[in-house]
């Protein structure tokens, strides 16, 4: 803390800075959090004021977290730890830390015939709704839950995607088919009500409830593949690549804010690989 007397300088202290800067730049409380906790528990790790800690800390703390933590918690980390001494301290050493790599997996692909099969076993209308909405919007699983009945315009069948990830509005499409049962909600709801209500009728459903559902499904129909939540957002974005919808109108469905994030649906399109005739053959 920075005293002066009896006088106490808030802009002075470097973690109220932080405070004030990422509220400044409209960080989300989830990234706000984040960075918080491993600033703290970076500068805990050191042993040292912020003032005076190297480059070699720094690289410990980061080898010390990358034994128990997957590379992308590392790399929050990392990017908490710089913005913290390149913004808030004006130090530059961090030029010398390299940031960890990021194994590159492929999705997770469902076929057509595995989710229509995964939405055959449910008996359950709700969770049946729940993976077909999934599925037919290619929305994020923290998207879906708090999608609000205002959200859904039935003329047009688009979907607003209300402050998304990075804090953008974006719209998404809605199936023919899921119109109906919209309509219903519509007359059963306010207008502010969420769409997947939890059981008070007031909050909505919870992430991992929505997860819970979706590995139930894939383990009812047989699939033996990994699915989650996302593999139907993947499904989504494959099958519309393999039925010729242009990349960069995918990539605005899905939110993505660089075309390359995108791209990686190029290696797992169906109709991609079945251009190339096998040897065998």
């Amino acid at each position: 803390m920075f005293m002066n007397g009896n006088n106490y300088y808030p802009s002075k202290d470097p973690i109220v800075k932080l405070k004030q800067e990422m509220i400044l730049r409209n960080f989300s409380q989830k990234t706000t959090k984040s960075y918080l906790y491993y600033i703290s528990n970076g500068l805990k790790y050191a042993n040292k004021s912020p003032r005076i800690i190297k480059s070699e800390d720094i690289r410990n703390y980061l080898e010390y977290l990358a034994k128990s933590k997957s590379v992308a918690t590392l790399n929050i980390a990392y990017s908490a730890l710089k913005f913290y001494f390149e913004k808030i301290l004006g130090r530059k050493f961090f030029i010398s830390i390299p940031r960890a790599k990021q194994n590159k997996k492929l999705p997770v692909v469902l076929s057509k015939n595995e989710i229509k099969r995964m939405i055959g076993v449910m008996s359950n209308p709700k969770h049946k709704f729940l993976i077909q909405f999934l599925y037919a919007t290619g929305l994020r699983v923290s998207e879906v839950v708090k999608v609000k009945m205002s959200d859904i315009d039935l003329d047009r069948k688009l979907v607003l995607v209300n402050q998304g990830k990075g804090r953008k509005d974006r719209y998404t499409l809605l199936a023919d088919s899921l119109v109906n049962i919209i309509r219903k909600q519509k007359k059963l709801k306010e207008k502010g009500a969420y769409l997947f209500t939890s059981r008070d009728g007031k909050s909505h459903w919870q992430v991992m409830s929505a997860q819970k559902v979706v590995k139930a499904a894939a383990n009812k129909a047989g699939i033996d593949k990994n699915v989650s939540v996302h593999t139907l957002r993947h499904s989504f974005a494959t099958h519309l690549l393999e039925q010729g919808t242009d990349i960069r109108y995918i990539q605005e469905l899905l939110g993505h804010s660089r075309l390359e994030t995108t791209q990686i649906y190029t290696k797992v399109s169906q109709k991609n690989l079945s251009e190339i005739n096998n040897p065998l053959d």
